[in-house]
């Protein structure tokens, strides 16, 4: 079965950073790319994360009081 991929989208790329640090910090597998085209956000970096981790990964976000934009399935 082929692994599904999702984005996080945020409004800066010190937000984008801040959120590839508090995931790593909880072992949550990210990885930060270029926002694709489709998609739009005010800046031009992303996280990419296993979906199933999503619910994970709002829950660091919630956690460590860190705004994001959207999250979206690749």
């Amino acid at each position: 079965m082929k692994e599904e991929w999702c984005v996080a989208l945020f409004h800066s790329t010190s937000l984008a950073l801040r959120g590839e640090k508090l995931c790593r910090e909880e072992k949550i597998s990210v990885k930060l790319i270029p926002v694709p085209r489709r998609l739009s956000s005010d800046c031009g970096v992303c996280l990419r994360f296993p979906c199933v981790d999503e619910d994970r990964l709002r829950a660091v976000f919630a956690a460590g009081a860190l705004e994001f934009d959207d999250i979206a399935r690749l």
